[in-house]
């Protein structure tokens, strides 16, 4: 499924973007080093821990993607999702949800509104079928974020929960569960908010998109 993005008043035509929906078992080799190269363009200015993921042709983190929203322009990748259906748990209740992850901008389109268009993936959800869109960011993208989603009505943050995550390695000197106080976003898909389940600790039992 192509998407075409047309440029909002803000933006030159330069960002208009082609939206591509990639399932995983679809990429070649040249595709993932495309994205590896992208990754550590987008990630490598926030410090050089946050690229080191992606030497080589290693396109993915932590846990790998089953679909890919990939957008491009004349210049190559411009905007990547990656979603993944997986259980968490919350409150000992076990919930079903499409994890987003690996969003990136290129930077060279940073602040041009593009990342508005990351919207295009709202339906990929639902054809998912599953009952919500399940996401993690750092507090400091809380306001991004109510930009992004929020305000649209797309999706709700939540603070004050703790989430736990496992270590994508086993390392001998190093616990292999993380507990992390982020802001949840939590995108209402097959059901609405109130049937979110009540907890304030969140299992993803696997590493983090």
């Amino acid at each position: 499924m192509n998407i075409a993005v047309s440029p909002t008043a803000e933006t030159p035509s330069r960002a208009q973007v082609q939206w591509s929906r990639r399932w995983e078992s679809e990429l070649q080799l040249t595709d993932h080093a495309e994205l590896a190269e992208f990754f550590r363009k987008s990630y490598g200015p926030t410090g050089a821990f946050n690229a080191q993921p992606f030497e080589g042709h290693r396109s993915w983190a932590g846990a790998r993607p089953e679909v890919r929203i990939i957008g491009y322009d004349a210049q190559g990748v411009a905007a990547h999702l990656g979603l993944l259906r997986r259980f968490i748990k919350i409150g000992g209740v076990d919930l079903l949800v499409a994890e987003l992850g690996l969003y990136a901008v290129r930077p060279d389109l940073e602040g041009l509104g593009i990342s508005h268009a990351m919207r295009v993936t709202y339906p990929m959800l639902h054809e998912l079928g599953v009952p919500f869109g399940f996401g993690t960011v750092r507090p400091a993208l809380a306001k991004h974020m109510t930009r992004l989603v929020a305000r649209q009505g797309l999706a709700t943050l939540m603070s004050g929960i703790r989430v736990r995550s496992t270590h994508p390695d086993v390392y001998p000197n190093l616990s292999p569960i993380r507990i992390e106080d982020v802001i949840v976003v939590v995108f209402p898909v097959g059901c609405s908010m109130g049937e979110w389940p009540a907890g304030t600790i969140i299992d993803r039992n696997g590493p983090e998109l």
